[in-house]
């Protein structure tokens, strides 16, 4: 369970305390500096990298690291920082686009399930099993009443992941609707950006303020004592960057991850 600390630019959700997000600054800073963000980042990584090392030998736990954000909300951007200088042997990055048709064949965490993080790992998922429940509800393809079904597999199912070691972190990235305007925009006007852009992104854009009731929806139902969610103020790419590492680096802190002792003594050998 990461318990993690707040009042640092990032709010760590409650069971019961239902947020609204009209009410949260996608552009708050907490006090933080561009450059000062900057310095901070560097000593976060190499501190990161130090914990995973940690984790990764120690072959007990994992993290899990679920995020989740609007079309253009940064998550490729996010996670590219928390990858810096971590070892990719323990790592299992995985990119939840829409399903397969074998995954439709199966229930909706089925392909969630399988891509959890094993023993030692970092798991950075890229959308996730809370797709099912978000983009369905949008485009009025589920009942209310499965979807509150839904949840309740989804809070089971990460229940379950911490019973059996894997600690998770769900970061939803918040960002305004002027800067996804920007952004989208940026993508038109950059060669290196054009790829990106999808005239689908604009006819999802239309339904900004379902989405947002939807997120809103998702957050307070599937935040538990377990598995709560943070939520990132994420229009200043620089910002989100220091207090997702800050959280990442936490919760590896809270973790204490131990090196396994060695089943050998060095002073007994010699190397000629």
């Amino acid at each position: 369970m990461f318990r993690g600390r707040q009042g640092k630019g990032i709010l760590l959700t409650r069971p019961g305390h239902d947020i609204n997000l009209a009410e949260i600054d996608p552009r708050e800073t907490a006090g933080h500096s561009k450059s000062d963000a900057a310095k901070k980042i560097e000593k976060l990584r190499e501190r990161l990298a130090e914990l995973q090392e940690a984790l990764f030998a120690e072959h007990e736990r994992s993290l899990l690291i679920v995020v989740q954000a609007m079309d253009t909300g940064g998550k490729d951007g996010a996670i590219k920082n928390l990858c810096y200088g971590l070892d990719p042997n323990g790592v299992q990055l995985t990119n939840f686009k829409y399903p397969t048709a074998e995954e439709r064949d199966h229930d909706f965490l089925w392909r969630v399930h399988k891509a959890a993080p094993r023993k030692g790992a970092v798991g950075l998922w890229n959308r996730s099993h809370y797709e099912d429940v978000l983009v369905p509800l949008v485009h009025g393809e589920i009942s209310r009443e499965a979807w509150r079904e839904r949840c309740e597999d989804i809070n089971a199912f990460e229940k379950l992941l911490t019973r059996n070691g894997v600690t998770i972190l769900k970061f939803f990235l918040h960002i305004s609707k002027e800067e996804q305007k920007c952004r989208l925009e940026a993508r038109l006007k950059e060669p290196d950006k054009l790829w990106k852009f999808n005239l689908g992104d604009l006819a999802e854009r239309k339904l900004w303020e379902d989405y947002q009731r939807a997120y809103e929806d998702v957050i307070n139902t599937c935040t538990t004592k377990h598995a709560p969610w943070l939520i990132v103020p994420a229009d200043r790419k620089w910002m989100r960057n220091l207090v997702m590492l800050e959280t990442v680096v936490t919760a590896l802190e809270e973790m204490k991850p131990n090196y396994p002792r060695p089943d050998i003594d060095p002073k007994e050998i010699t190397i000629e």
